[in-house]
Protein backbone atom coordinates (compact mmCIF):
# COMPACT_ATOMS: atom_id res chain seq x y z
CA UNK A 1 0.00 0.00 0.00
CA UNK A 2 1.14 3.35 -0.66
CA UNK A 3 1.63 5.98 2.47
CA UNK A 4 -0.93 7.81 2.97
CA UNK A 5 -0.67 11.42 1.75
CA UNK A 6 -0.01 14.57 3.84
CA UNK A 7 -3.16 17.20 3.92
CA UNK A 8 -2.46 20.57 3.95
CA UNK A 9 -4.62 23.12 3.88
CA UNK A 10 -3.89 26.87 2.24
CA UNK A 11 -4.57 29.42 3.69
CA UNK A 12 -4.10 33.04 2.05
CA UNK A 13 -6.59 35.79 1.53
CA UNK A 14 -6.05 36.03 -2.45
CA UNK A 15 -8.33 33.35 -4.42
CA UNK A 16 -5.53 33.78 -7.55
CA UNK A 17 -2.85 32.36 -5.06
CA UNK A 18 -4.84 29.73 -3.44
CA UNK A 19 -5.98 28.26 -6.21
CA UNK A 20 -2.92 28.51 -7.94
CA UNK A 21 -0.86 26.98 -4.43
CA UNK A 22 -3.56 24.34 -5.41
CA UNK A 23 -2.99 23.06 -8.68
CA UNK A 24 0.94 23.33 -7.72
CA UNK A 25 0.36 21.02 -5.07
CA UNK A 26 -2.25 18.66 -6.75
CA UNK A 27 0.61 17.84 -8.92
CA UNK A 28 2.69 16.52 -6.22
CA UNK A 29 2.64 13.14 -5.15
CA UNK A 30 2.28 12.63 -1.49
CA UNK A 31 0.61 15.49 -0.98
CA UNK A 32 -3.17 16.06 -0.85
CA UNK A 33 -4.78 19.54 -0.82
CA UNK A 34 -7.62 18.55 1.47
CA UNK A 35 -9.26 22.87 1.74
CA UNK A 36 -8.52 26.04 1.14
CA UNK A 37 -9.04 28.89 3.66
CA UNK A 38 -9.45 32.96 3.35
CA UNK A 39 -8.51 33.49 6.58
CA UNK A 40 -6.89 32.39 9.98
CA UNK A 41 -9.97 31.08 11.70
CA UNK A 42 -11.34 29.47 8.27
CA UNK A 43 -7.68 27.77 8.41
CA UNK A 44 -7.97 26.40 12.39
CA UNK A 45 -10.93 25.40 11.46
CA UNK A 46 -10.33 22.94 8.13
CA UNK A 47 -7.30 21.85 9.84
CA UNK A 48 -9.49 20.88 12.77
CA UNK A 49 -12.48 19.30 10.36
CA UNK A 50 -9.71 17.54 8.02
CA UNK A 51 -7.17 16.64 10.56
CA UNK A 52 -4.54 18.20 8.02
CA UNK A 53 -1.24 17.35 8.61
CA UNK A 54 0.45 21.02 7.14
CA UNK A 55 -0.96 24.39 7.03
CA UNK A 56 0.41 26.70 4.43
CA UNK A 57 0.04 30.09 6.09
CA UNK A 58 -0.24 33.54 4.72
CA UNK A 59 0.57 36.38 7.56
CA UNK A 60 -1.32 39.47 6.92
CA UNK A 61 -5.16 38.03 6.21
CA UNK A 62 -8.15 40.11 7.24
CA UNK A 63 -9.86 39.18 10.94
CA UNK A 64 -7.55 36.62 12.23
CA UNK A 65 -4.30 36.96 10.58
CA UNK A 66 -1.67 34.05 10.21
CA UNK A 67 0.39 34.27 13.72
CA UNK A 68 -2.99 34.42 15.72
CA UNK A 69 -3.75 31.37 13.19
CA UNK A 70 -0.97 29.47 14.19
CA UNK A 71 -1.67 30.04 18.16
CA UNK A 72 -4.67 28.52 18.34
CA UNK A 73 -3.36 25.94 16.23
CA UNK A 74 -1.14 24.80 18.63
CA UNK A 75 -4.10 24.82 21.09
CA UNK A 76 -6.84 23.49 19.18
CA UNK A 77 -4.56 20.82 16.71
CA UNK A 78 -0.77 20.79 17.90
CA UNK A 79 -0.74 18.02 15.39
CA UNK A 80 -0.52 20.30 12.57
CA UNK A 81 2.52 21.70 11.45
CA UNK A 82 2.42 25.37 9.94
CA UNK A 83 4.85 26.42 7.34
CA UNK A 84 4.30 30.11 6.50
CA UNK A 85 4.52 31.45 2.83
CA UNK A 86 4.22 35.20 2.74
CA UNK A 87 5.64 38.36 1.10
CA UNK A 88 7.17 39.81 4.56
CA UNK A 89 10.90 39.08 5.90
CA UNK A 90 11.06 41.66 8.51
CA UNK A 91 12.58 40.65 11.44
CA UNK A 92 9.37 41.35 13.50
CA UNK A 93 7.17 39.18 11.41
CA UNK A 94 9.50 36.04 11.28
CA UNK A 95 10.16 35.79 15.19
CA UNK A 96 6.60 36.28 15.22
CA UNK A 97 5.66 33.19 13.35
CA UNK A 98 7.92 31.46 14.76
CA UNK A 99 6.98 32.20 18.66
CA UNK A 100 3.76 31.17 17.69
CA UNK A 101 4.87 27.93 16.53
CA UNK A 102 5.38 28.13 12.96
CA UNK A 103 7.94 25.10 11.53
CA UNK A 104 8.40 26.28 8.32
CA UNK A 105 8.90 29.90 7.08
CA UNK A 106 9.10 30.80 2.93
CA UNK A 107 8.74 33.94 1.05
CA UNK A 108 6.51 34.10 -2.10
CA UNK A 109 9.83 33.41 -4.46
CA UNK A 110 10.06 30.45 -3.42
CA UNK A 111 9.53 27.93 -6.32
CA UNK A 112 7.17 24.86 -6.05
CA UNK A 113 10.05 22.27 -5.28
CA UNK A 114 10.98 24.31 -2.24
CA UNK A 115 7.25 24.17 -0.98
CA UNK A 116 7.17 20.52 -1.61
CA UNK A 117 10.07 20.51 0.99
CA UNK A 118 8.88 22.63 3.31
CA UNK A 119 5.77 20.71 3.47
CA UNK A 120 7.66 17.01 3.61
CA UNK A 121 10.15 18.96 6.61
CA UNK A 122 7.17 20.10 8.80
CA UNK A 123 4.95 17.11 8.59
CA UNK A 124 8.11 14.99 9.75
CA UNK A 125 9.11 17.25 12.14
CA UNK A 126 11.68 19.34 10.89
CA UNK A 127 11.93 23.12 10.56
CA UNK A 128 12.96 24.81 7.08
CA UNK A 129 13.79 28.37 7.06
CA UNK A 130 13.71 30.72 3.84
CA UNK A 131 17.71 31.63 3.16
CA UNK A 132 16.85 35.11 3.34
CA UNK A 133 14.59 34.53 6.32
CA UNK A 134 17.40 32.84 7.96
CA UNK A 135 19.92 35.75 7.23
CA UNK A 136 17.78 38.24 8.29
CA UNK A 137 17.57 36.51 12.00
CA UNK A 138 21.53 36.35 11.58
CA UNK A 139 21.98 40.18 10.93
CA UNK A 140 19.36 40.65 13.34
CA UNK A 141 21.11 38.65 16.03
CA UNK A 142 24.34 39.56 15.43
CA UNK A 143 22.77 43.26 15.24
CA UNK A 144 21.64 42.99 18.93
CA UNK A 145 25.43 41.46 19.47
CA UNK A 146 27.41 44.02 17.85
CA UNK A 147 30.67 42.94 19.76
CA UNK A 148 30.68 39.04 19.22
CA UNK A 149 30.50 39.23 22.97
CA UNK A 150 29.35 35.20 23.07
CA UNK A 151 32.92 34.00 22.01
CA UNK A 152 34.01 35.31 25.79
CA UNK A 153 31.25 35.39 27.62
CA UNK A 154 29.72 32.83 29.77
CA UNK A 155 26.36 31.80 27.92
CA UNK A 156 22.84 31.61 29.45
CA UNK A 157 21.17 28.97 31.05
CA UNK A 158 24.44 26.92 31.15
CA UNK A 159 24.90 26.07 27.41
CA UNK A 160 28.13 25.18 26.59
CA UNK A 161 30.80 26.63 23.88
CA UNK A 162 29.70 23.68 21.72
CA UNK A 163 25.90 23.66 22.19
CA UNK A 164 26.28 27.52 21.57
CA UNK A 165 27.86 26.38 17.95
CA UNK A 166 25.33 24.24 17.37
CA UNK A 167 22.49 26.55 18.45
CA UNK A 168 23.62 29.05 16.30
CA UNK A 169 24.02 26.74 13.21
CA UNK A 170 20.04 25.75 14.20
CA UNK A 171 19.08 29.50 13.88
CA UNK A 172 20.55 29.34 10.06
CA UNK A 173 17.84 26.85 9.48
CA UNK A 174 20.58 23.67 8.88
CA UNK A 175 19.82 19.96 9.00
CA UNK A 176 21.34 17.80 11.95
CA UNK A 177 22.67 16.37 9.24
CA UNK A 178 24.11 19.42 8.00
CA UNK A 179 25.32 20.85 11.35
CA UNK A 180 27.14 17.46 11.55
CA UNK A 181 29.33 18.29 8.50
CA UNK A 182 29.72 21.63 9.71
CA UNK A 183 30.95 20.94 13.32
CA UNK A 184 32.95 17.28 11.67
CA UNK A 185 30.64 15.22 14.67
CA UNK A 186 28.24 12.61 14.04
CA UNK A 187 24.43 12.84 13.85
CA UNK A 188 23.95 11.06 16.62
CA UNK A 189 26.27 13.44 18.52
CA UNK A 190 24.02 16.62 17.22
CA UNK A 191 21.18 15.00 18.04
CA UNK A 192 22.24 15.13 22.21
CA UNK A 193 23.58 18.34 21.86
CA UNK A 194 20.32 19.04 20.50
CA UNK A 195 18.69 17.63 23.43
CA UNK A 196 20.56 19.09 25.25
CA UNK A 197 19.84 22.85 24.05
CA UNK A 198 16.15 22.11 23.99
CA UNK A 199 16.20 20.85 27.50
CA UNK A 200 18.38 23.88 28.47
CA UNK A 201 16.84 26.78 27.32
CA UNK A 202 13.19 25.61 27.45
CA UNK A 203 12.37 25.48 23.91
CA UNK A 204 10.16 22.12 22.73
CA UNK A 205 10.97 22.52 18.90
CA UNK A 206 13.51 24.19 16.59
CA UNK A 207 11.62 27.15 15.95
CA UNK A 208 11.38 28.26 19.91
CA UNK A 209 15.14 27.65 19.58
CA UNK A 210 15.65 29.72 16.94
CA UNK A 211 13.93 32.47 18.60
CA UNK A 212 16.51 31.41 21.65
CA UNK A 213 19.18 32.21 19.76
CA UNK A 214 17.92 35.69 18.20
CA UNK A 215 16.82 36.78 21.66
CA UNK A 216 20.21 35.88 23.23
CA UNK A 217 22.37 37.46 20.02
CA UNK A 218 23.79 33.85 19.75
CA UNK A 219 25.24 32.90 15.97
CA UNK A 220 27.44 31.07 14.51
CA UNK A 221 29.99 32.88 11.95
CA UNK A 222 29.47 31.34 8.57
CA UNK A 223 31.76 28.51 6.97
CA UNK A 224 34.47 30.73 4.29
CA UNK A 225 34.17 27.57 2.44
CA UNK A 226 30.24 28.39 2.16
CA UNK A 227 30.68 31.86 1.48
CA UNK A 228 33.25 31.32 -1.26
CA UNK A 229 31.25 28.95 -3.24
Amino acid sequence: MSPTPTAVIIADDHRVVREGLATILSAVDGVHVAGMAADGAQAVELAVEHEADVVLMDLHMPGTDGVEATRRLKTERPATAVVVLTTYTDDDSILAALEAGATGYLTKNASAADIHRAIKAAASGHTMLDPLAAARLIHASRRNDPGHARKDATLPDGLTEREGQVLGLIAQGLSNAEIAARLYLSRSTVKTHINQIFTKTGSRDRPQAIVYAHRHGIHTEEDPAQRNR
